[in-house]
């Protein structure tokens, strides 16, 4: 009976974790099939998502308004050097919307609501807004300008991106470790055991996102122009798709997943300034799992991992990443076999 209990614990701690795995694959696949990139710091929306709610819960000014407020200018003034080089005067006041004023805007929001006490599933929308806006303003000053560029090199600058948000980190929140408020403090009895009401709040919440994902690609115009532009980027363009507009749409969405993913476990776990790393590679490895094309897969890769894991912090927590790292080779090889590995630059 209590071999039974302790699996069935650790069942549930790893679907738990798994589900996060799970988005953050999902972000990840979603990034490389349409923008070739593969984005390492997806961790960091994590840590900046998790990190922003303790703010605004201690009622705190979130230091991550003055990443946004910068990226702001700086993808302002390329889109305004672009219009003026294209004589397209006519562009400037989508840009100073879409690049300028809402993101100062949602900093105007953030630095109300800290002082505001807002409920708490209002200060996890506004942190929410906070790093999901970073997202496509990242793109259009790193990504937009390298779009020819090969996967091997947009990697590479992947690396460089997460050292310089980690050390943005560092400075924003410091070297202590927050945790957050619990959006269900409950504990709901099932049997022997108990369910924690934080870990069902994760699953749930990714369960709906995921049927929400699975919507738009498939119900939507925009997400079967999506799904064009990641098929064949020559196709859309002369078919009207913007591929730049894709690729600011996939980063959005990718960094909404991450913060919505650091506000869900920010609850349960620790957050330090560096936590993104490691959270974001075993996202990558969900990804792996999928070959970095298959949705499913990296759902089912997520869930196996998060299991995994949880059953190797119980038999051997002192190897856990190491053994939880090498689990990636066994598919690799896998999909080498099978031909599932395919060149991206066709």
């Amino acid at each position: 009976m209590e071999s039974f209990a302790i699996t069935t614990a650790l069942l549930q701690d790893g679907v738990t974790t798994g589900a996060v795995y799970a988005l953050l694959g999902m972000a990840t696949v979603l990034l490389f099939v349409v923008t070739r990139v593969i984005f390492l710091p997806q961790g960091e929306w994590v840590v900046f998502g998790g990190l922003s709610l303790a703010m605004l819960q201690d009622g705190k000014v979130p230091a991550t308004i003055w990443l946004l407020a910068g990226l702001s200018v700086v993808a302002t003034l390329l889109e305004f050097a672009a219009a003026a080089r294209d004589r397209e005067p006519q562009r400037f006041a989508r840009i100073a919307l879409t690049c300028l004023c809402i993101p100062l805007a949602i900093v105007a929001l953030t630095v109300w609501a800290a002082q505001a006490a807002l409920p708490l599933v209002a200060q996890g929308l506004v942190a929410t807004a906070l790093v999901t806006a970073m997202g496509p303003l990242l793109y259009r000053i790193v990504y937009r300008p390298m779009v020819d560029a090969s996967v091997l090199v947009l990697m590479i600058v992947s690396v460089g991106v997460h050292f310089v948000l980690n050390g943005l980190a560092l400075l924003f929140f410091g070297v202590d470790g927050f945790r957050t408020v619990p959006f269900w403090d409950v504990q709901l009895p099932l049997g022997d055991l108990s369910l924690s009401g934080q870990s069902i709040v994760v699953v749930v919440a990714t369960a709906i996102l995921i049927a929400a994902l699975w919507l738009l690609f498939e119900r939507t115009l925009y997400g079967k122009a999506l799904w064009a532009s990641a098929s064949n980027a020559l196709g859309a363009r002369l078919v009207g798709i913007s591929v730049p507009f894709s690729g600011s749409v996939s980063f959005g969405i990718a960094a909404f997943l991450g913060a919505l993913c650091g506000i869900l476990i920010a609850p349960v776990v620790t957050l330090y300034y560096d936590s993104g790393l490691l959270i974001g590679l075993k996202g990558f490895v969900a990804a792996i799992f999928g070959g970095l094309a298959s949705y499913p897969l990296t759902l089912a890769g997520a869930l196996l991992l998060g299991i995994f894991e949880s059953g190797v912090s119980y038999a051997a927590s002192a190897f856990k990443e190491a053994i939880v790292f090498l689990s990636v080779i066994p598919v690799l090889l896998w999909l080498s076999m099978r031909g599932g590995a395919h060149d991206t630059e066709e």
